[in-house]
């Protein structure tokens, strides 16, 4: 017991010590959007086959967290710990000019349990919801005066469950996660005069809403048996729109810059509403998926989705987004499960492929995101009631385009995640 008391304070002394040293987790100017860049309730195993979850029961020998699809806690049949780390490579191309930058953090922290073994079993744990990154001029001239514009915004949201899954009869299960969203909105803006004369002029604007609300989400999965060891999983999952409270704090000031180029401290405030009571309106958000399985073998399945996120609002204002929608395929295959002579034949092999129309529409443009996905399931030394595995994943993908005076991204996402599988709560008898 002590070893796995250890094992996991170091891992998350270590995920600790990433997430405050990368307080800014993505560069992206399409975070500026919305709620910022989305990444969806999956752990690294799924995201490597394109992020497909709602039909995923049990993809391999042993117990995963599926959040996505909170039905699927029933199949957690040992103690099951999830950690993680995530980072990213991003460059940005305007046609002209490419400028890149990398960005770590915190991945996520799940724990699950089984409350009767097969039945019913349960989950919390913490993951990133949204992601907010950004920095960008524009600079324009008017006569003969010269101005400048900048945009800069910070934060995001994350989410803390808790879940628990029920088997109502044979084949068919139910679920759904009690959800409590929060973080902070932060969106920079200031108009600066390029003409040393007129500096003093400067405005910033800074815009923060500190989000703290519950909201639900739920699922059903069935299964169909094709034989003693293949079946066939439909799934379905969903987010039902919710009102999550925020206090919006709205701050403008006069400020000018010194000889250097520094700015200065602010002269003068012309605005100033602090900690004033608003909410924000989540919309609702639909999941459909399959797989199909050997157990212990192989696995394929692909996932549709769509999202209701034109009626998203912030302070009560409506964002200008538009309803989303996106699919993902994936498979794995794990060439022989209980192998003793090949390490590598033990090893689960994933890959897939994910599409998505964000809500995002610039210039009459829809802003896609799309990104092919692959990664291993290395499992570490196991013993007949524990199972110890890391799970490492790669994204490699693209969101927007340089049509239309817009701007290309180009990542790759590494995700880190460790499973550890054991029997906490077993209770020992004595003859």
């Amino acid at each position: 017991m002590f070893k796995k008391i250890n094992y996991i304070a170091a891992i998350l002394v270590l995920l600790t010590g990433m997430s405050v040293r990368a307080q800014v987790t993505t560069q992206s100017p399409y975070s500026k959007y919305g709620l910022g860049n989305v990444k969806g309730l999956v752990l690294p195993q799924f995201r490597a086959m394109g992020g497909i979850s709602t039909g995923v029961y049990k993809p391999s020998g042993y117990s995963n967290i599926n959040m996505q699809n909170p039905s699927s806690y029933t199949g957690v049949t040992l103690t099951t710990l999830e950690t993680g780390l995530s980072g990213g490579f991003s460059t940005l191309d305007d046609g002209t000019k490419k400028e890149s930058s990398f960005n770590a953090s915190l991945g996520h922290i799940a724990l699950a349990f089984p409350i009767v073994r097969g039945k019913s079993g349960m989950s919390f744990g913490l993951m990133p919801y949204t992601q907010v990154g950004y920095e960008y001029s524009q600079s324009s001239t008017v006569d003969t005066m010269s101005s400048r514009s900048l945009y800069s915004g910070e934060g995001g949201l994350t989410k803390a469950y808790f879940g628990f899954g029920q088997q109502l009869f044979d084949h068919f299960r139910v679920g759904a996660n009690i959800e409590y969203v929060f973080g902070n909105l932060i969106e920079n803006r200031s108009s600066e005069l390029l003409d040393p004369l007129y500096t003093a002029g400067n405005t910033k604007i800074q815009d923060k809403n500190s989000v703290g609300g519950v909201a639900f989400s739920y699922g059903a999965q069935y299964d169909i048996v094709l034989s003693s060891k293949k079946s066939i999983t439909l799934g379905y999952s969903g987010s039902s729109p919710s009102t999550i409270n925020s206090k919006r704090t709205f701050v403008a000031t006069q400020y000018s810059r010194d000889s250097n180029g520094d700015e200065n401290a602010a002269s003068e405030t012309i605005d100033l509403i602090e900690n004033s009571d608003t909410d924000l309106k989540l919309p609702l958000i639909h999941n459909f998926g399959f797989t199909i399985q050997k157990d212990n073998a192989w696995l394929i399945g692909a996932d549709y989705r769509t999202g209701n996120w034109s009626k998203l609002t912030i302070a009560g204002a409506n964002q200008g987004l538009q309803d989303s929608w996106g699919y993902s395929v994936g498979a794995q295959i794990t060439p022989d499960f209980s192998s003793v002579n090949s390490y590598f034949q033990r090893v689960d092999y994933r890959i897939g492929y994910t599409y998505d129309k964000t809500y995002i529409k610039l210039n009459n443009h829809n802003i896609n995101q799309k990104a092919i996905t692959f990664g291993l399931g290395l499992p570490m030394a196991s013993t007949m009631n524990s199972v110890y595995k890391i799970n490492l994943t790669a994204e490699v993908g693209q969101r927007g385009t340089l049509t239309n005076n817009l701007i290309k991204e180009n990542f790759v996402n590494i995700h880190l995640g460790f499973t550890l599988n054991d029997t906490w709560f077993r209770r020992y008898r004595i003859n």
